[in-house]
């Protein structure tokens, strides 16, 4: 029979990977029957607080029997899942392909909104899905999420897997094949590395299986571009269609709420400012207020962007919402308002600047006696241009469509 198997929340922060218990599974299920295609790893809502790292569940579609694949699922859980972890609750979902359609909307909400455990199990018991269900169960929103999600635009994410007497030790890298990789296959395969910032994204820093990762829009050349990393010797490969990079947790919407993400036109309603820690934030008129936006720490030069915004300029900001104020992903100047300055007026003799006569009595040149009455006005050129600015890759989340995958004009794009 052909069934979709989900999976998700079988990792810590302490160690272990979703993708990587996905593909003993797999591994597993082989030999009992047939994996059909690429698995797909999903990312969910960013803003959610139980996520332990990337938010990311796993499905694939296979040809086994219902039974066989929950019995081998459910070992494969409980001997390799951080089960012994207060905050991991896996969930594995097993559903038959004509139901696939039903889950769609489930899974377009876990992307962009808030789901509860129970609404997941409600799902699944009024559809008549086989799951199983560890601890409290919060991994069947993300199983069941991972199946539904309908992928009208997608990468490609090849993942190389440790040796597992590797796992939580440091990873044997050399970092300049990865630049050297992104200098070769740039844009085809993206947010490697951060040239400007010199940070090697692929390479993840977690104590988890995963030895590097690398996303791409095409499946050779990601197996191409293998020959030129080195590293440690890895385990095992496995290439996953992803959600990734495609702004699939974005929504339209003028009503603003926590932990949800949003693309959103308003104007600039006062000057950007610094708080200590290197934050810079700026507030935003939309329709039914203001709201807060902000450009953290991390997000290191498009800061620079955002200081030099200036009241009245029109702006679209992209970006997640926690505690009334959204973090910026990226944002598209629209409008920019002329910047003027005043200067005391020249002489016309002389060409120097004039000095001021007193209080209200204008300005004068004393060494050619000449006066004029009031400053003149001088349009300052603007720092920054109309268009999209993104956060440099190191900032960047695993959902954030960079602009290199967007079809616009005016793309600033930090490297």
């Amino acid at each position: 029979m052909r069934v979709w198997i989900g999976i998700d929340d079988t990792d810590s922060r302490k160690g272990m990977c979703t993708t990587y218990i996905a593909l003993l599974l797999m591994e597993r299920l082989r030999e009992i029957g047939e994996v059909i295609g690429y698995p797909r790893l999903i990312r969910l809502n960013p803003t959610i607080p139980f996520k332990t790292r990337g938010n990311g569940a796993v499905s694939f579609l296979a040809d086994v029997s219902i039974d066989d694949a929950m019995e081998i699922a459910r070992n494969v859980v409980e001997e390799f899942a951080e089960l012994e972890e207060e905050n991991t609750n896996p969930g594995v979902v097993f559903v038959s392909e004509e139901k696939v359609p039903e889950l769609r909307k489930f899974a377009d909400m876990a992307i962009k909104d808030v789901l509860t455990i129970e609404q997941a199990k409600d799902l699944a018991e009024r559809l008549r899905i086989p799951y199983l269900s560890f601890k409290n169960g919060r991994g069947l929103i993300g199983a069941l999420a991972s199946v539904g999600a309908q992928l009208d635009d997608f990468v490609y994410e090849l993942i190389a897997y440790r040796f597992p007497d590797r796992f939580g030790k440091q990873r044997q890298v050399d970092e300049e094949s990865f630049y050297e990789l992104d200098f070769r296959f740039y844009p085809t395969i993206f947010d490697t590395v951060d040239w400007c910032n010199d940070v090697v994204m692929a390479v993840p820093g977690t104590p988890c299986p995963v030895l590097f990762g690398l996303r791409g829009e095409e499946v050779e050349a990601l197996k191409r571009a293998l020959s030129i990393v080195k590293t440690e010797p890895w385990d095992k490969i496995e290439i996953f269609l992803t959600n990734h990079a495609t702004d699939m947790h974005i929504i339209e919407s003028s009503e603003v709420r926590n932990f949800r993400s949003y693309r959103i036109t308003g104007q600039v309603a006062r000057r950007p400012y610094d708080i200590p820690g290197g934050h810079v934030f700026f507030d935003l008129r939309i329709p039914p207020g203001i709201l807060k936006c902000a450009a953290f720490e991390p997000t290191k030069q498009f800061r620079n962007v955002i200081r030099s915004l200036l009241p009245g300029d029109v702006v679209e900001v992209y970006g997640s919402v926690k505690r009334e104020t959204l973090n910026l992903e990226k944002i598209r100047i629209l409008k920019l308002e002329s910047q003027v300055i005043e200067l005391n007026p020249l002489c016309p003799i002389c060409g120097k600047r004039m000095e001021s006569a007193g209080k209200g009595q204008g300005f004068r040149c004393k060494a050619c006696k000449t006066k004029a009455r009031e400053k003149c006005r001088m349009e300052v050129p603007r720092k920054i241009s109309t268009g999209y600015y993104e956060v440099p890759p190191c900032a960047r989340r695993h959902l954030t469509k960079p602009l290199i995958r967007m079809n616009v004009s005016e793309r600033h794009i930090f490297r």
